[in-house]
């Protein structure tokens, strides 16, 4: 009959392959035999260490962690007492380097971004500018720019009775940074909530989106209404926080009297120099990352990014820059993990990070050993989760790159 239709025969779905199951298998059980065999090693070499030095009269192990440090720290994310034990000075000082190290990612990220856009600029005298502060900066040893940086802050700008004041409530001398910072209230909190609910709106967004774009074939939607959710998410998280409480959000500004600056926060001059010298030093090399990167993207593509209309600033934003992180993140990785290590470089300006910490440890101690295998392990797991987090947000970069 003409009405009818034959169906399509249903293919059978493939055997599955026992000999690539097996291999699979065979190759994760040598890799634990191999990963227990490097673990009984290493504790059969700290093992022996430690029962040689007892065997000499040197006092051994990890029990002194619990003993009471006897010094004070100067700064730290956590609240600290000399009376307190040893592994939560370890702990201050594994949040000071960790505070240090964010802080300078994010500013060499964006300053070096900056200027790998600016060395490729058509503008002459913008790019001589790049040029020049990259070649200038990256060839200086990072030691000599972070004691250069800390001799400027202690001793070229002005006491706390004449502080600086680049913007109103914010006081730059020789003590530090003070900055307002919010008086905690419940109305912070639903802020906070808002602002994780817009985050969450943003990606379902971006998602959806990006999804329905792709398959039409159409361009991928501008970033401002991201902005706007979370944005919005978060004053409303405020209006909700003050109409509940009654309480409106408040901050706690820093005034300048004749002789201190007295409320808001604040931040030492050490950890200022140690910031503006990792993030200016690694800056250099990642603006060279970043200019390597948009290079590597072909010209076929900004001429069809031409043809189509886009001005420079779209050319960059929806066809260079995702079609150069595919080359720019492995590469940037290297520098998040070189400016990770190199924050240990701060003992050389008292700066109280984990090394500062465990020297002063080892110092009333005498646990050499255990103080530098202290910061070995800390060292390596932060550089470990580093890498796992840039790796896995490569294959984000390289899938979108292949799909788009």
């Amino acid at each position: 009959m003409s009405g009818t239709q034959t169906p399509l025969p249903i293919s059978p779905r493939p055997p599955p392959d026992l000999r690539a199951d097996a291999r699979r298998w065979r190759e994760r059980l040598i890799q634990l035999i191999v990963l227990a065999i490097i673990a009984v090693v290493l504790w059969w070499l700290m093992h022996n260490t430690l029962a040689n030095m007892r065997a000499r009269g040197a006092h051994a192990g990890f029990d002194f962690l619990f003993d009471p440090a006897g010094f004070d720290i100067s700064e730290g994310l956590f609240g600290y007492e000399s009376g307190q034990p040893f592994w939560r000075a370890f702990l201050v000082g594994l949040g000071n380097t960790l505070r240090v190290a964010l802080v300078s990612i994010v500013a060499c990220t964006v300053l070096g971004t900056l200027l790998g856009i600016g060395r490729l600029s058509r503008n002459f005298l913008l790019r001589s500018l790049c040029t020049g502060y990259i070649e200038l900066v990256r060839n200086v040893p990072v030691l000599l720019q972070l004691l250069m940086w800390y001799f400027i802050l202690t001793d070229m700008l002005p006491a706390s009775d004449e502080a600086l004041a680049p913007l109103p409530g914010i006081f730059l001398s020789k003590s530090g940074l003070a900055f307002p910072v919010p008086v905690l209230s419940v109305a912070w909190l639903y802020a906070g909530v808002g602002f994780v609910f817009g985050i969450n709106m943003s990606v379902l967004y971006l998602r959806r989106v990006r999804r329905v774009l792709y398959d039409s074939g159409r361009q991928l939607p501008r970033v401002w209404p991201v902005f706007l959710l979370l944005a919005g998410a978060t004053l409303l998280g405020c209006l909700i926080g003050a109409v509940i409480h009654g309480a409106p959000w408040a901050f706690d500004v820093p005034e300048k009297s004749a002789i201190n600056i007295s409320g808001g926060a604040a931040v030492t001059p050490e950890f200022l120099a140690v910031c503006i010298a990792l993030s200016t030093y690694t800056a250099a090399f990642v603006a060279e990352v970043v200019r390597a990167g948009i290079l590597s993207v072909q010209h076929g593509q900004l001429e069809a990014a031409r043809a189509l209309g886009l001005n420079r600033v779209q050319q960059l934003q929806r066809v260079i820059l995702p079609q150069a992180l595919r080359v720019i993140v492995p590469s940037l990785t290297n520098q998040y993990l070189n400016l990770t290590k190199n924050s240990s470089l701060a003992v050389a300006v008292g700066y109280p990070d984990l090394v500062s910490i465990a020297n002063t440890s080892l110092n009333q101690t005498g646990r050499a050993f255990e103080c530098v295998a202290i910061i070995m392990t800390v060292y390596v797991t932060l550089s470990l989760i580093t890498a796992w987090l840039m790796n896995r947000y490569n294959r984000r970069v390289a899938l979108r790159g292949l799909q788009g």
